[in-house]
């Protein structure tokens, strides 16, 4: 091993490692000022990187500005982006719970992403340098001098804000409103000012940073915002306070990812058919992020808030199996009758929904995020694939194989985050999608490396299930109406499940746990073993759904099960109403590619990032507005409704009674 080429690479990683750095900066900022981890701050960082690349090029405004123009332009960008995110997205749900926060800042990113892809497209940018150009000899090593001057800005403004919020009034105030807004309310301090003085501060510092390191590091809609992911491992790290720690680990973390890419090129290096393994990098940071769930698991801060709203209701579902019925009569006459494009649609519709009650089981009913459950789908889809391609494997065996696998998986990663809940548990899920998508589905062993790995028809006892069986429905076009009965009757089969889960013990556990940890342990609930039957459930039936997506499609592919796909699916829920059975079938309809949108798509040309963007609008408006969600809020107007007939029933009946007395 070369030192001098491994001091080089360490040197290059300065660049990725202080992108990172500005994003924890932020991170950190964000949360002192507000309370949000702001999983969106990666998409600002994005945001200031396109707007200075669309004013420096002139290529959309026919103005090639000059360098400082397009700077003060691009801040004042970043200003109102920021006022805009603080009124529109994170002020109503100031006092909402923290998953509604985190939630509304998964808002905030798919909006992000899917505004620039719809203005700039999906491809990299050559980003226009700011920085001097020009090599710098460091222990006989040339190295350019950007990846020197970019970590010396980080720091700078790592020192600036650490003396900025121990020496000023505003700092001190800030740290007052987060350990207790009632004493800092009534020492004259706004929290909401506050919040507005360190989002915009955060804004500023991540898209000024995205600035500079864009030339350095990729500019596209893909992976910039997913740089928010090791950013997380360097706040976790500090604590989400330490200023200094924040910025340090994420340098660090670029410099280590960066040698793990020279470390590729030995021969010892493990390959996977014949070239170096792919996804090390995530998969190091995810392990990251688990030793920092460790050692500061359980000494995360907390914040005072002033009033704190409660999570979505949760209630039982009346009339399971007459409205399965109803449901179910309704699915099968339509995919006989439909065209087999709309066919298609309500098949995709259906799969999404059986993801989305993963997700009712694991989020509503737990009241953990978890953004893991569609790579966990992938990998059961991927293990389908290979057993039934590589060891002939036939259905239902293959399916169940592969459900099982995803359910150790996902119980591998529980077992990771069990000292963590909530939001944390949300971190680190994201982190373990990412490492899963780029480790796992990328590699041609395991996974189908960049391309899509087969999945044979689904048959039994001769009968082909899958898309292109005999029958055809009406218009005599795949897929065949047969797969489609056999979602339904899965569909149908894991929506009872659920809803019925609800009504046992183990259901009135999970929901206990939702309330309060703490006080569900001291009434005697093994907060664990209810925690990790939640995951091993919500993963089995995410299982299931990876493996009818492979038998859908008749193949597996890395971007079907992407982190990216798995947030907006989570947002998708969230507007149904991520507690309830019938929230997730809505969910299902509004997914990408599901029913509604296609009939979008095809009556009005509205498509890809446009349902995206749409998706990511709907939950920010939904998370203040009603966040019951759109089954939550119609089962809230029933019972009304319901109560008022009753009141209603109830005093004639009096009134009934009194006029018969003397």
């Amino acid at each position: 091993m070369d030192l001098q080429q491994l001091l080089l690479f360490a040197l290059l990683g300065l660049g990725a490692g202080s992108l990172i750095a500005g994003i924890a900066l932020g991170i950190v900022l964000q949360y002192r000022g507000s309370g949000i981890i702001n999983i969106a701050t990666g998409a600002i960082a994005m945001v200031g990187g396109y707007a200075f690349w669309s004013l420096k090029t002139g290529i959309y405004w026919q103005w090639e500005a000059p360098t400082w123009a397009a700077l003060m332009i691009t801040l004042v960008v970043l200003l109102v982006l920021g006022v805009v995110i603080e009124f529109l997205a994170f002020r109503p749900l100031r006092t909402g719970s923290p998953l509604a926060k985190l939630a509304a800042s998964l808002g905030v990113l798919l909006v992000a992403q899917a505004s620039v892809s719809l203005a700039f497209g999906i491809g990299s940018k050559p980003q226009p340098p700011v920085l001097p150009r020009g090599l710098v000899t460091i222990f006989g090593t040339s190295v350019p001098v950007d990846r020197l001057i970019l970590p010396g800005i980080v720091l700078f403004a790592t020192l600036v804000l650490s003396l900025l919020y121990k020496l000023s009034r505003f700092g001190l105030a800030t740290r007052a409103a987060s350990e207790n807004e009632v004493g800092a309310m009534l020492l004259g301090f706004s929290p909401d000012q506050l919040a507005l003085a360190n989002t915009l501060l955060a804004t500023v510092v991540v898209g000024g940073l995205g600035i500079l390191a864009a030339s350095i590091v990729q500019l596209d809609s893909t992976s910039l915002p997913l740089q928010v992911v090791p950013a997380l491992t360097a706040a976790l790290f500090a604590g989400f306070t330490s200023f200094w720690i924040a910025a340090l680990v994420g340098l660090g973390i670029g410099m280590l990812e960066n040698i793990l890419y020279y470390l590729q090129t030995f021969s010892w290096f493990p390959t996977d058919h014949g070239v170096a393994m792919p996804g090390v990098q995530p998969l190091f940071v995810f392990v990251l992020m688990v030793i920092a769930l460790f050692l500061r698991g359980t000494s995360l801060p907390t914040r005072g808030e002033l009033v704190e709203r409660r999570l979505p209701l949760a209630p039982r579902t009346e009339r399971l199996l007459r409205t399965a019925a109803i449901a179910g009569g309704v699915a099968v006459v339509a995919l006989i009758v439909l065209p087999y494009d709309f066919r298609q649609a309500l098949i995709t519709s259906l799969l999404a929904t059986i993801m989305c009650l993963s997700l009712v089981v694991i989020t509503g009913y737990v009241g953990q995020i978890s953004i893991v459950q569609l790579a966990l789908a992938g990998v059961s889809g991927f293990i389908v694939s290979h057993l039934a391609v590589d060891h002939g494997v036939g259905f239902p065996w293959a399916m169940l194989i592969g459900a099982v696998g995803a359910t150790a998986m996902g119980l591998l990663i529980a077992v990771s985050a069990l000292r963590v809940r909530g939001v944390s548990l949300a971190v680190v899920t994201l982190a373990g999608a990412v490492a899963i998508e780029q480790f796992v589905f990328l590699s041609t062993t395991w996974g189908g490396g960049s391309s899509s790995s087969p999945v044979p028809e689904p048959k039994i006892f001769g009968v082909d299930l899958g898309p292109y069986g005999p029958f055809r429905g009406v218009d005599g076009k795949v897929p065949s109406p047969v797969f489609g009965f056999f979602v339904v009757a899965v569909t149908l089969l894991l929506g009872l499940f659920v809803a019925n889960l609800r009504r046992t013990s183990l259901g009135q556990r999970m929901l206990a746990i939702r309330s309060n940890e703490r006080a569900a342990a001291a009434a005697g609930v093994n907060v664990r073993n209810v925690k990790l039957a939640a995951f091993g459930i919500s993963s089995f039936i995410a299982g299931i759904g990876g493996a009818m997506y492979g038998y859908n499609f008749s193949s597996v592919t890395v971007t079907r099960f992407s982190a990216l796909t798995a947030l907006s699916l989570i947002a998708f829920a969230y507007v149904g109403g991520i507690t309830m059975v019938s929230g997730a079938i809505f969910a299902g309809l509004i997914s990408v590619e599901a029913l509604l949108p296609y009939a979008l798509e095809k009556w009005f040309g509205i498509s890809g990032n446009w349902a995206l963007l749409f998706g990511g609008m709907a939950l920010i408006v939904t998370l203040f507005q009603n966040p019951e969600g759109v089954a939550g809020a119609t089962y809230l107007k029933r019972r009304k409704k319901q109560r008022s007939r009753e009141t209603s029933a109830a005093g004639t009946r009096l009134f009934a009674v009194g006029g018969e007395e003397p």
